[in-house]
């Protein structure tokens, strides 16, 4: 349901992966017209990711409204607390406010704020929402490092890390072009959550001789962001918040 100017409603934010410059114009003027400035944190207390990022478009007298999304595997508390979120986002909107839910990146992408989205159509239906995309930290990192994510006909793959090698293997067999009929094109791999898997995704990627044609990024957006080959980073546990950029070979047509 479309949200009117002034209106009462629901708008989720995108707001990037961590530079308050990546927001869009259109997320910073949904901020700055919002009544109640809602957000993700993983424990009670805490600031919220996406809170820091869009603190400099935050007015002190916007009221501030933490949901607690936990950090867990199980998933009865994950889907309590989407619904508790949907639950509580919906009165404030009934109240007659103008809320937005921010959300680090994109707002479709990996968010928690999607499992949201879909509470509120099924919960709260007539409740009137829209969404607002954000710059994703893949397309950030890619930017950041003049590395060109997708050329002519090739494909592009995000998605988490694989748990085993095995299945990063097969992975880059399929992207490659070799896993199969009717794959036709390369497709350049955008891994998230790197992590603790660097240790033995980077010896992997060396006897595939693929170090050399793949990008680490951490804490994309933020001060302390790094970006570097990955032949450059030594294989140890990394940070979570770490993704790797893999491109498989160059179109026979280049500049």
């Amino acid at each position: 349901m479309a949200i009117s100017k002034g209106q009462p409603g629901l708008t989720l934010v995108g707001v990037g992966p961590g530079d308050p410059q990546l927001l869009t114009v259109a997320a910073v003027q949904a901020i700055e017209a919002a009544t109640v400035v809602a957000y993700p944190v993983a424990r009670e207390g805490a600031a919220g990711m996406a809170a820091t990022i869009a603190a400099p478009w935050i007015g002190a007298a916007q009221q501030r409204l933490p949901l607690l999304f936990p950090m867990v595997s199980e998933a009865a508390p994950r889907v309590s607390a989407w619904r508790a979120a949907a639950a509580a986002l919906a009165a404030q909107v009934a109240a007659g406010q103008q809320v937005v839910l921010l959300c680090e990146g994109d707002a479709s992408l990996f968010a928690s704020c999607s499992y949201v989205l879909l509470a509120m159509a099924e919960r709260h239906p007539d409740c009137p929402v829209r969404v607002i995309p954000g710059i994703t930290s893949v397309a950030a990192a890619a930017a950041a490092g003049a590395f060109p994510l997708a050329l002519q006909g090739e494909g592009l793959l995000i998605r988490p890390t694989p748990e085993t090698a095995q299945e990063l293997q097969a992975l880059l067999d399929w992207a490659a072009g070799t896993g199969g009929a009717g794959v036709s094109a390369q497709t350049t791999l955008a891994l998230l959550k790197l992590g603790h898997r660097w240790d033995w995704v980077r010896p992997l990627l060396e006897a595939r001789g693929l170090l050399d044609q793949a990008l680490f990024a951490q804490r994309v957006g933020w001060p302390e962001q790094l970006l570097a080959p990955a032949a450059a980073v030594p294989a140890s546990e990394q940070p979570y918040f770490s993704l790797l950029l893999i491109r498989l070979g160059w179109p026979s047509v280049l500049p």
